[in-house]
């Protein structure tokens, strides 16, 4: 049974390859268009799913789509009606383009697949709702015969959160929480009060939120949203903006922080880190609340999450503490992304009765390497015809040895190696690497090579094995999913000297011996690295390790602000070039900035270099 599961239309769109149960690919349509949050039809990602897995468009029984358009519809309808007059301009913009193109989503649908050689694509359609896309996406690939299911986002077609129990091959809806009343949708709209970008933007108040104190929680909880003590609520729509409007909040939410939203382009204040910190205090609670009802309800020690809301890792971290599941696993491509995975699962397992594939070690998610990867002479050829002056090593020895010299020298390394992962995080292999001892290394990647905010954390990639020995868990975070601690013996207070170093405006920032990848407040949000999954990736830490004593790498997405993550080696070299990275190693090509073509090397930094 070939399944092609396809999310579009909204942001990131994707598609995914399901083959008798086994996830064989899956990337975003972004990877290849080179435009972030790519929301038009897969195009190049369904090409790339078909490629893969050497099938011709024929060869798929069924195309999942992973919401239902008429539900959708009918949401938006009945909430102009409800809100009417209110919400005009809005309901103006929005109804052409639904009546146009949208309410017959299965006839456009069907034009863009038989433009890629589907015949009767149409017959072969299905249509699984939004959270249950979400929820199939987290269970199936789980490494769970049971578990209990929760997704959160900002909403599907109606529901903002859901609850389902997988047992075996069967996953049963239990209840849910509908529009608007929305956690996600709550976050977001912090998110756009507080000057960034919605739907993109909700991990920079996540990482903004440690620099500020949570003194709004009784403004949030008085005003804004009614939570019970299981963790089910209900949102006051009077501050808000997002059911008939173009915005998120209103002038009554401001009037109740006592200040205008901050536009993208104002200074962040500690008054901005403050209310970043109580919308993260208030969601950490919220899930707290949800999950401990759940474990008492259920008794299952498992708990699956995805939906937007589960790449909040704060609060996985504090769910995975406080102990109520024993474990939990969360989707990678948690998002709308990972909708175009959980439709093909949904569709094999629910609609078609297939069975899980047995034996997925630690899960059927495969790393997420799911995505392109390139053979040796290909990755020469097209470096060269870039431009680029490539040293290939004799063996992948040899390569690690290399890269494992320069971190160990405080170089910033870009590292391309096999498949491309699936999700919004790098995990090995589409990463910029750096030395996690260094107190300069934050900075340096922030501002010189991937030109954002200078207060973003980085994540810590570390040796499974070696991960309870510098923070505060001892359990498989493959993901980059769960915050922790870091470990006591590990923390210090920042020197003066170092403390200059850092952009933002907080005095006394606290490190550890692992500063470049330690947030203000301990916590760091651990990748933990297994021998099994991405060997390559584990030789090179061991490789920095026995160098330096520290099995932890910084791990950053291989890309600069505003850009997708890399797919190609054309993209890596291009991303080399245009930043302060000082080494680059694609399968065993090793390039060398010093070593390039200086008048390329100013044309891609003023292509890529931010307005």
């Amino acid at each position: 049974m070939r399944i092609l599961g396809i999310s579009a239309y909204y942001h990131d769109s994707a598609a995914a390859l399901v083959v008798d149960g086994r996830i064989v690919a899956a990337a975003q349509e972004e990877r290849f268009s080179r435009r972030k949050h790519d929301a038009r039809f897969p195009v190049h990602a369904v090409r790339f799913c078909l490629d893969h897995a050497q099938l011709a468009p024929d060869d798929i029984d069924s195309v999942v789509f992973y919401e239902k358009p008429f539900l959708k519809f009918e949401r938006l309808l009945e909430t102009y009606l409800a809100f009417a007059p209110r919400g005009y301009r809005s309901f103006a913009m929005a109804m052409p383009l639904w009546i146009r193109e949208k309410l017959f989503q299965k006839d456009l649908l069907g034009r863009e697949l038989k433009r890629l050689g589907f015949t009767s694509p149409t017959e072969r359609m299905l249509f699984a709702e939004h959270h249950q896309s979400h929820a199939a996406s987290a269970y199936y690939p789980s490494p769970f015969d049971e578990a209990v299911v929760l997704t959160m986002d900002g909403v599907g077609e109606w529901t903002t959160t859901s609850v389902s129990v997988g047992k075996g091959k069967t996953l049963q809806p239990i209840r849910e929480i509908h529009f608007p009343h929305s956690l996600g949708l709550l976050y977001s709209a912090f998110t756009y009060y507080t000057g960034f970008k919605v739907n993109s933007g909700e991990y920079k108040v996540m990482g903004l939120a440690p620099y500020g104190t949570p003194r709004f929680t009784t403004q949030i909880y008085d005003s804004l949203i009614d939570v019970k003590p299981d963790g089910s609520f209900r949102l006051n729509l009077d501050y808000f903006d997002y059911c008939t409007g173009l915005r998120m909040t209103n002038d009554r939410f401001a009037q109740l922080f006592g200040r205008a939203p901050r536009q993208p382009d104002e200074r962040l204040e500690p008054f901005h880190m403050d209310v970043a910190a109580s919308v993260q205090a208030v969601t950490d609670d919220i899930m707290l609340r949800l999950t401990r009802s759940l474990a008492a309800e259920f008794g299952t020690p498992n708990l699956c999450l995805a939906g937007g809301v589960a790449l909040n890792c704060v609060a996985n971290g504090k769910v995975l503490r406080d102990g109520r599941f024993k474990r939990i696993w969360v989707q990678p491509a948690a998002g709308d992304a990972g909708g175009a995975l959980g439709a093909a699962l949904a569709a094999c397992h629910q609609h078609h009765g297939g069975d899980r594939v047995e034996g997925c070690s630690p899960d059927g998610m495969s790393g997420s390497y799911l995505g392109p990867e390139y053979s040796q002479p290909d990755v020469e050829s097209r470096l060269r015809a870039a431009g680029a002056r490539v040293d290939v090593l004799p063996d992948d020895e040899a390569m690690i040895r290399v890269t494992a010299d320069a971190l160990a020298a405080g170089q910033a390394v870009g590292w391309f190696q096999g498949r491309m992962e699936f999700g919004p995080r790098a995990l090995g292999a589409r990463s910029i690497l750096g030395d996690a001892r260094s107190a300069s290394m934050q900075k340096t990647l922030n501002l010189k090579v991937k030109y954002r905010e200078s207060f973003r954390p980085f994540a810590p990639s570390v040796l499974r094995e070696d991960v309870a020995d510098w923070f505060e868990l001892d359990d498989d975070s493959p993901y980059m999913l769960l915050v922790a601690g870091v470990r006591e013996e590990h923390r210090r207070a920042m020197t003066d000297s170092e403390n200059q170093l850092f952009g933002i405006d907080k005095l006394n920032v606290v490190r550890s011996t692992i500063p470049a990848v330690t947030h203000v407040d301990y916590s760091a949000r651990v990748q933990t690295v297994h021998r099994g999954t991405n060997p390559l990736y584990y030789q090179l830490i061991d490789a920095f390790k026995a160098r330096t004593g520290c099995p932890v790498l910084v791990n950053t997405s291989f890309n600069v602000r505003g850009e997708p993550i890399v797919c190609t080696p054309e993209d890596a070299f291009r991303c080399f070039m245009g930043t302060d990275l000082d080494l680059l190693t694609v399968g065993r090509a090793v390039l060398r900035k010093d070593q390039q073509d200086p008048s390329l090397q100013q044309n891609y930094a003023r292509s890529l270099a931010p307005d």
